[in-house]
């Protein structure tokens, strides 16, 4: 079982906008076929899910355009996340819900949303690229790389997958609570959003442990 990627491996990528293949590489070299990439988006916003997304890809896939999803705009990832749901071997999707982040706090819900991905891949990787942290409590070796959404493939359209299915989470919730503008901002604490929060107050939909959200709350009592 490979460990971890060569410290040449993690010098050659780094800085680089335009992922690479690099760290799937050496773990297909060495036999290991089925290799996740994991990542998770939603750590910042004052309301909504955290969502984490896992992709398994068959050795040598190319698909142009993959990067960071905070580097494309709306429609590049909708297509990306078309194609990627297309040619990936397997996809797997967790996530977190306000009141677990408000419980657990987001760091340790988004590992649990990325455990969950893991878990619902229908297969078991024998390897996993995650991006900043290992996730805890999962049987398989990993490597955890940080940047690793600019720097490494797979975790890049991991990301893309997450965004694009959070993004559509919150476009059906401003159908379910009106007034917010979470379709506009995502959740996001925008100056709009703030205004709304301080108008409407907080919804369910929102994390209280989240300063802003806590400071309205108390200012409504």
């Amino acid at each position: 079982m490979v460990k971890a990627a060569k410290p040449a491996i993690l010098l050659r990528n780094a800085g680089k906008e335009q992922p690479s293949l690099d760290f799937e590489s050496c773990l297909w070299s060495a036999g290991l076929r089925l290799v996740a990439g994991v990542d998770e988006v939603g750590i910042g916003p004052l309301a909504g899910p955290v969502v984490a997304a896992a992709v398994v890809f068959a050795p040598a896939i190319e698909i142009a355009g993959v990067r960071d999803s905070k580097l494309l705009g709306a429609q590049a990832r909708a297509q990306l996340f078309g194609e990627i749901i297309g040619r990936a071997v397997a996809v797997g999707v967790g996530s977190a819900d306000p009141e677990e982040i408000d419980r657990r706090n987001v760091y340790q819900a988004a590992l649990a949303a990325s455990a969950r991905a893991v878990r619902e891949l229908g297969l078991v990787p024998q390897h996993l690229l995650v991006d900043g942290r290992a996730i805890p409590g999962l049987a398989v070796e990993q490597t955890a790389l940080v940047g690793g959404d600019r720097r490494c493939f797979t975790i890049a359209a991991a990301s893309i997958v997450a965004k694009v299915l959070r993004d559509r989470l919150m476009e059906g919730y401003e159908r379910a609570l009106p007034g917010y503008g979470f379709a506009r901002h995502k959740g996001y604490g925008t100056p709009e959003h703030l205004a709304a929060l301080r108008r409407l107050g907080p919804s369910p939909l929102h994390r209280y442990s989240y300063a802003p959200v806590q400071a309205v709350a108390r200012w409504r009592r």
